[in-house]
């Protein structure tokens, strides 16, 4: 951490929280064992110093003390962090609400428990690939962390590690998209959607016949997104599954190739030309019906959808310092705090629309 954050940060970070904080703790218990300091600003600050700022328990508590905000033990605020997880999901809830209200967006779709299910990578010290895989899922609009499991590098993501049940609607990203994992989903129950992999998951018409995207896409006209029926099989049996697209627009578009060119060269292979084709295009199969889910919700479903863990986490050790994007998941039950302690200061700054730094303290 190279500054700490300055007191007007926090101010502004204030104005977007809801004024019964106090109130709000209280209600999920966070002050039942406070011992006497009952300023939930202060612990806040805290818990997002050590969450999002970078420190381990011990330099926040040290921190703190050479701020005069308070003297407290790493046990303290240990204990305290352990019992957050509530109060924050609350916060986080709250603050999405906020934002839909402000920039007024559609309505939730509150008839579907909503899951978005992703993974991370965590990286030894001095290690040059992947030491181990952080798999969880995330409960929206709450971003409370209802499973996680932590793999070695060579467990892939797949969506049959993750238990779902009908009522439940499941959002993932292309790494998902296999006929596999999305038939697992349905047979569950659950609806899905995912961003649609080409060359991963395989569909077909009507007919049975291969199905043939780009001839469609092509007619796709910018900012109007359309859908079709398509099918897949898989296991004898045949699934029917919405695809909805939207054309991208001229700068998205060379950015998405982009990025697909520099991927292609990473891997030591020439680029194909369907591959810089289906980069002009967002493509997302859907199973919810288009009653329940427009293609124009169902695309911006998929778009907001918070990224997990977006950059490369610290090693599994307790006391390691919290990088943005991972966690301290040395003790698991630390680890629904932190995600939603993380998520939060995430939709803060998202609102302010980048007037105000990540506050790291």
């Amino acid at each position: 951490m190279s500054t700490d954050a300055l007191p007007e940060d926090w101010d502004i970070l204030r104005e977007w929280l809801p004024s019964d904080l106090l109130e709000r703790a209280r209600h999920h218990g966070f002050l039942r064992r406070a011992r006497g300091l009952e300023d939930v600003e202060l612990w806040l600050r805290l818990i997002l110093m050590h969450v999002v700022g970078g420190l381990s328990l011990e330099q926040t508590v040290l921190r703190a003390a050479e701020l005069g905000w308070v003297e407290l033990s790493a046990v303290a605020l240990f204990k305290r962090l352990r019992c957050a997880q509530p109060w924050l999901a609350d916060l986080t809830a709250y603050l999405l609400a906020e934002q839909q209200r402000r920039l007024a967006q559609a309505a939730w779709p509150r008839q579907w428990r909503v899951r978005l299910i992703d993974a991370s990578d965590i990286h030894e010290p001095g290690s040059t690939g992947t030491s181990w895989r952080l798999h969880y899922s995330l409960q929206l609009p709450q971003m409370v962390c209802d499973h996680f499991e932590l793999t070695d590098a060579s467990v892939g993501e797949k969506l049959a590690r993750f238990v779902f049940a009908r009522g439940q609607l499941v959002i993932a990203d292309r790494g998902y998209s296999n006929r596999p994992g999305v038939a697992h989903v349905l047979r569950s129950g659950a609806e899905v959607l995912v961003r649609w992999n080409p060359a991963s998951l395989p569909l077909e018409d009507s007919s049975g016949r291969p199905f043939q995207a780009l001839p469609w896409l092509s007619r796709l006209r910018v900012r109007e997104p359309r859908e079709r029926t398509v099918y897949f099989r898989h296991e004898g049996a045949r699934f029917a599954l919405r695809l909805c697209a939207l054309r991208k627009g001229k700068l998205a578009t060379e950015r998405s190739q982009a990025k697909a060119r520099r991927k292609s060269a990473r891997n030591g292979r020439s680029i194909e030309p369907e591959t810089l084709e289906f980069a002009r295009y967002v493509m997302v199969l859907c199973s919810a019906s288009a009653d329940a889910l427009s293609t124009r919700d169902a695309l911006n479903l998929y778009r907001g959808r918070w990224q997990v863990a977006p950059h490369r986490i610290k090693p599994p050790q307790w006391g390691t310092p919290f990088q943005p994007g991972g966690s301290p998941i040395g003790r698991p039950p630390l680890f629904p705090s932190a995600a939603s302690a993380e998520r939060k200061v995430c939709i803060v700054v998202d609102l302010s629309g980048g007037s105000i730094r990540v506050i790291r303290g």
